[in-house]
């Protein structure tokens, strides 16, 4: 068992309501609104801006060359995560400008800076803890959805699925758990692991609210 499968499984309930949430469920099914899923990607794509400032911080916190290589690779996933947003948005005939400077909401906001928070605060396992809800949350949500790719060959969200489901995003999470595990290489204290999961929860729970904003746009 990994550090990150031993916060999935205290979470418990809380996980399953992240990655199973009626917009991944119906983004899956193809049956998502395209102006909820729009509303989505343009969030997102300011999202994750902040996540690669999150990324910068993470190079910043850590002690050694190892770290920083980790840092920086997922650093480069996440620009590699804009380019499909661009691209995307590019196809409804939204520029880059409106993209750029399309106001955060709420829940944008509130996961953001509460990674942020975290890392400047805490210590580099505090960062990482925060995004892996983001970094291998992804991945499981990806590989999730792949049988639909199959089934339905003419999906909507065809490319998003895609990316998620792909190998260079799924090596990238399991690079991040693995660096989870290579920054806690022996079991944590009953406090350190209850403050880990207190921050894993949080995150969680802020990347549901996430999905939710998109629906509430509709």
């Amino acid at each position: 068992m990994s550090l990150f499968d031993d916060l999935k499984a205290a979470i418990g309930p809380q996980w399953t309501a992240y990655t199973d949430h009626e917009f991944v469920r119906r983004l899956g099914e193809g049956t998502l609104p395209l102006a909820v899923f729009q509303d989505y990607l343009i969030q997102d794509y300011l999202f994750l801006v902040q996540f690669a400032r999150a990324n910068a911080l993470a190079a910043y916190k850590s002690r050694n060359l190892a770290d920083i290589e980790q840092a920086a690779r997922g650093l480069s996933a996440i620009l590699n995560e804009t380019h499909l947003h661009r691209r995307l948005i590019s196809e409804w005939g939204i520029d880059t400008h409106r993209l750029s400077t399309a106001p955060e909401k709420q829940a944008t906001v509130a996961y953001t800076r509460y990674v942020l928070d975290c890392g400047m605060a805490g210590d580099l396992l505090d960062l990482q803890v925060a995004l892996a809800p983001c970094t291998i949350g992804y991945a499981e949500i990806g590989t999730a959805l792949a049988p639909a790719l199959r089934t339905d060959p003419e999906h909507p969200y065809r490319d998003w699925i895609a990316e998620y489901a792909g190998e260079d995003f799924q090596r990238a999470a399991r690079e991040a758990t693995a660096h989870l595990d290579s920054l806690c290489p022996q079991p944590p204290s009953p406090q350190r692991f209850a403050d880990l999961t207190g921050i894993f929860r949080t995150a969680s729970r802020l990347e549901a609210d996430f999905w939710q904003q998109a629906l509430d746009a509709a």
